[in-house]
């Protein structure tokens, strides 16, 4: 009997018991190696409701004691493709989730994981996100404009681990560290470095090779901790969207240039109380308008960063 529920239990931890859930996703979906413990898989450049949601990465990072995951994509079904794939290099059980931050096309698929007992870490701030009617709003709006991958059994999941601080441990031989950066991109974010393998997974802090998403986001500390973050002896970065990039330090400083040329843009038509249209139609974006989701994002990022530099300017 023991032997039978050992075999039981097994085969629910490998997904076969729960992957008929959920509608199967038929995108592309490559799991590609980075590095000895880290896969990571890409989501395409595009709004969120393109190919199927899936337009975020996700990463694990393999151990020979377990999996840890990093941000789970835009839907349940892509959740399952992502296990699907780990499956074919690891047959250890996933033992953590950790989420860099809260916003749907990294947390619809927490649930796939949660229902298996894995521990889920989240930042601090993660309540903000999920407390907001925003929130349920959007998932009412996702399983309209991705269904059937979500649907009314997609839910909203919270962390069982909250982190605020610095935080580290080992997992089969790999030393994991967590650095909590507070509100920025979203209401918390986190990075994860993978420490033998100098590893970081950034979320969205970063984008690669593409325009970043900034909606509300607090772009003065977003550009601060970009500033300061530790680029020595790290050799890939995983950003939440965009390839892997194997010098780090571009990826980084596109993102800053791109954070740095819109505020500096908006804060002087705010400080001259140029209307936004007008100063949106006055400035040379040429430098940026060929990335990827250019015409989807820039205009409503430069207008977010307007508003909330009028909010900046209005405290001083």
């Amino acid at each position: 009997m023991r032997v039978l529920f050992h075999l039981f239990f097994t085969v629910l931890l490998s997904g076969t018991a729960f992957a008929n859930q959920y509608p199967p996703a038929s995108v592309e979906m490559n799991l590609v190696r980075v590095s000895d413990h880290v896969y990571y898989v890409r989501g395409e450049a595009g709004i969120a409701t393109d190919n199927e949601g899936f337009i975020s990465n996700a990463a694990a990072i393999v151990t020979g004691a377990g999996v840890v995951v990093v941000d789970t994509l835009g839907s349940p079904s892509l959740a399952e493709l992502f296990l699907e794939k780990l499956r074919a290099v690891t047959d250890k059980p996933v033992v953590k989730v950790i989420v860099t931050h809260y916003h749907a096309d990294h947390i619809y698929g927490l649930q796939v994981f949660s229902d298996r007992g894995v521990e889920i870490l989240g930042p601090a701030g993660y309540q903000d996100y999920l407390d907001a009617p925003q929130a349920l709003e959007r998932l009412e709006e996702r399983r309209f404009s991705l269904s059937p991958w979500v649907n009314e059994q997609t839910r909203l999941v919270a962390p069982d681990r909250v982190i605020d601080g610095a935080t580290e441990f080992t997992l089969g031989g790999v030393r994991i560290l967590v650095s909590y950066l507070g509100a920025a991109h979203s209401d918390g974010d986190m990075s994860v470095l993978v420490e033998p393998d100098r590893v970081l997974i950034s979320g969205d802090i970063i984008f690669e090779g593409r325009i970043p998403f900034t909606g509300g986001a607090d772009t003065a500390h977003w550009l601060a901790i970009l500033e300061k973050l530790d680029r020595d002896g790290i050799t890939a970065l995983i950003p939440g969207h965009g390839p892997a990039a194997e010098r780090p330090s571009e990826a980084i400083r596109l993102t800053l240039r791109y954070l740095h040329y819109v505020r500096d843009q908006m804060a002087g038509a705010v400080r001259e109380m140029i209307p936004f249209d007008e100063a949106y139609a006055a400035v040379d974006w040429s430098e940026f308008s060929r990335l990827p989701a250019f015409e989807a994002t820039h205009r409503r990022n430069a207008f977010g960063i307007y508003l909330s530099l009028e909010q900046e300017m209005m405290g001083e």
